[in-house]
């Protein structure tokens, strides 16, 4: 039957939420998180533009589960005794530890964004603030998430005109018709492009770049994510940029009984590399994780993840987009799906990220990602080819 366990999972994104739903029904799980209800991150360029779907409360979304949704941010974890204190001055006590933080946008890298910058994360706020008034808004971040949020801001924002500030091209990893695509996508929406410009600075006016000044009413920024500092301050062995450090069953490999998953986690699978921060990395590795934890249950040695990359999937408007085919080792095909087939893909995508939580809820394990085919006896698997640093 296995032994029963108490399992608590700190953080109720993608890769948390599939861990607890996945997660024995044998055992108890406790799922912590300071919002109320769940937040559809790869949704957040619409919600900035003001298009808003029905939100979906947390307790909705694990009904019919023995799952104790917890609202309170985690403070503090002691690997050793085993415990997490939370702000409302709970210490919850586990068996198992999932930590499933994920990401947020960086806003250290210049001086003033915090003070002069909106990012993803608020993009209500954002929206508001849109609705209020007219002029010029700046996205910085050359990437998916800054590319989705230009376009589909450019295509609602109405008296707005909107410009893209990034140090390369948009779209770096992409293929060559890829970048093609976005580029001419965006400027047909009618968003200024200023490539290969370093900001130094934000400030109440606009952005201080290495191409002089570039004024402006509204700023998002949108260039790059970073890590809770929680699993270093536990002294949980992580990576210069704080991620922790897993094998392949997603264990920290400093302490066995914390499982890490998502973004907060620096995973390598052969022959697929280093994977990047994505839904598409925290949902497989949240349901590896809760597996691996069923498996130690048993008195069984959990297997290692099998991952791979099938495509890349950019939003670009309500009716345009691009889909990227990848290789195992995540590097861009050349060949793409542009326009309104690719728009299609990408909503059925967003539409099936959620369904696959709702699916879980009701019968675990249900939840299936890409895997890479193994290889014939007697063959070694190729090295993995390098990869570019390519965020959600």
């Amino acid at each position: 039957m296995g032994q029963k366990q108490h399992v608590v999972v700190v953080g109720a994104g993608y890769a948390g939420v599939t861990a607890a739903l996945r997660v024995s029904r044998r055992h108890q799980v406790t799922l912590v998180d300071p919002k109320e209800c769940f937040t559809e991150r790869i949704r957040l360029h619409e919600m900035a533009a003001g298009r808003t779907g029905p939100s979906v409360a947390l307790r909705d979304l694990v009904a019919g589960r023995e799952i104790n949704t917890v609202r309170a941010t985690a403070t503090s974890i002691d690997p050793g005794a085993r415990t997490v204190l939370l702000d409302s001055g709970t210490t919850l006590t586990y068996d198992r530890l999932v930590y499933a933080l994920g990401s947020s946008t960086d806003t250290t890298r210049v001086p003033g964004i915090a003070e002069h910058a909106y990012t993803l994360e608020q993009a209500q706020e954002l929206s508001a603030r849109l609705v209020r008034g007219s002029g010029t808004v700046t996205v910085v971040g050359g990437g998916a998430t800054g590319i989705e949020l230009a376009a589909e801001l450019a295509e609602s924002a109405g008296a707005w005109h909107v410009r893209l500030v990034t140090g390369g091209e948009p779209g770096n990893g992409l293929s060559a018709a890829g970048r093609t695509h976005v580029r001419k996508s965006l400027e047909r929406l009618g968003v200024r492009l200023h490539s290969h410009t370093r900001v130094r600075a934000v400030h109440r006016g606009g952005l201080s770049t290495d191409h002089g000044e570039l004024t402006g009413d509204v700023t998002v920024w949108a260039a790059a994510f970073t890590v809770p500092p929680l699993a270093a301050e536990a002294g949980l062995r992580v990576d210069e940029r704080g991620r922790a450090l897993v094998d392949t069953a997603m264990r920290s490999l400093s302490h066995p009984d914390v499982f890490v998953v998502g973004d907060a986690a620096r995973i390598t699978v052969p022959g697929t590399g280093e994977l990047r921060m994505a839904c598409a990395t925290a949902m497989p590795t949240g349901a590896h994780a809760a597996e691996a934890i069923d498996a130690l249950a048993h008195g069984r040695e959990p297997k290692p993840l099998r991952f791979r990359y099938l495509a890349q999937a950019i939003s670009l408007g309500r009716h345009d987009g691009l889909i990227q085919p990848v290789r195992t080792d995540d590097s861009a095909h050349r060949l793409v799906i542009t326009g309104r087939p690719a728009a299609r893909i990408n909503e059925w995508i967003n539409r099936y990220t959620l369904a696959s939580l709702h699916a879980e809820r009701r019968r675990p394990g249900t939840y299936r990602w890409a895997k890479p085919l193994r290889p014939a006896k007697g063959t070694v698997p190729p090295a993995p080819a390098a990869q570019a640093q390519r965020f959600p």
